[in-house]
């Protein structure tokens, strides 16, 4: 089979499109045959995580295709399925954090940067018919992790006040449909003046220049919730922002991961502090469930043969997306 995969060297230099071993499913488990695929920062990430003297390791964590083959004791998949890959790997049921032995598809084992991959049982939930294959291949892994983060964590509902600084990448698209799907009042922040009239579009009922006064702009109003994902340059804005008693929640650092704040202004603020990672598989079908509901599609920047990932993940590299990034796995 083709795939994208990394073998001998550190980092992106030893990312490679070429053959390997079609995998063939054992018990519990399935073979889909992928039609779609999409990156994530993470896939930036494993080139340099993956070690060069281990075997070829398959990148990508969201795909979407046709179950092919199914191995012994497979009860709830049959061949010929169409299904999103579930990338949290050993979280079934939604839980304070993940359970020991938690993993993401794409590391340890083979990602969805390939013809085909094999995976647990559960790992293959059933595609939304109202999502095209371009639109299911990339939306899982942001989608759930948004969800968790702005749900789970976040106690976001109807009236909440909620603030996504960067709000216009990966996850930021679905945090801005998602909240305002739940009727919540949505700020995001971007530099960018075209993904801030992006960010419109999608719902948001405010969009802030980055580097501009976040308190001049907002009028002095606080929000309940923050969902911070960027990190050393915009968390105390962020916190600024808080109202007394509110929360933030953070899943990501893109900007840093070690960030200075005023301890004591804090604790009087009262603020409650979350961190929020991924989701386990129980929220990824309610999510699933909330999106088809309310019809929530992801935002595609661009689409490119899965043999020409390195224009893909270049563009990713440089941050200029709004949205995802897809692939296509050729026939």
């Amino acid at each position: 089979m083709k795939a994208v995969y990394h073998e001998k060297e550190k980092g992106m230099a030893g990312v490679k499109y070429g053959d390997m071993e079609i995998p063939e499913p054992g018990p519990g488990e399935v073979r889909i045959r992928l039609k779609s695929a999409g990156l994530n920062h993470r896939d930036l990430m494993i080139p340099n995580r993956h070690q060069p003297e281990d075997p070829a390791l398959v990148l990508g964590s969201d795909g979407a295709g046709i179950v092919d083959a199914i191995g012994p004791d497979v009860e709830h998949v049959k061949s010929g399925d169409a299904v999103i890959v579930n990338p949290a790997l050993g979280w079934n049921k939604n839980s304070d954090a993940p359970p020991q032995g938690f993993e993401i598809v794409g590391l340890p084992g083979h990602g969805t940067f390939a013809e085909y991959i094999v995976l647990p049982q559960e790992n293959a939930v059933p595609k939304p018919e109202y999502l095209d294959w371009q639109e299911a291949g990339v939306y899982a892994l942001s989608a759930m992790t948004a969800y968790r983060a702005l749900f789970t964590r976040g106690a976001v509902k109807a009236g909440t006040r909620v603030l996504i600084p960067g709000g216009t990448g990966g996850a930021g698209i679905y945090l801005i449909q998602f909240a305002k799907a739940a009727g919540a009042i949505v700020y995001v922040t971007s530099r960018s003046q075209e993904k801030r009239e992006k960010a419109l579009e999608l719902g948001a009922d405010f969009a802030i220049d980055s580097e501009g006064d976040w308190e001049d702009a907002m009028d002095g109003m606080k929000v309940d919730v923050v969902i911070e994902s960027v990190g050393a340059s915009t968390f105390n804005k962020s916190l600024d922002q808080l109202r007394k008693g509110g929360t933030i929640v953070a899943f990501g650092a893109s900007t840093g991961d070690t960030v200075d704040f005023n301890l004591r202004k804090f604790f009087y603020g009262q603020f409650n502090f979350f961190g929020s990672t991924m989701a386990s598989t129980e929220e990824l079908l309610d999510m699933l469930r909330f999106s088809e509901k309310h019809q929530i599609r992801p935002l595609i920047d661009q689409n490119h043969l899965l043999s020409d990932f390195k224009v893909a993940f270049n563009y990713l590299e440089s941050a200029d997306m709004m949205g995802k990034i897809a692939l296509t796995i050729e026939e």
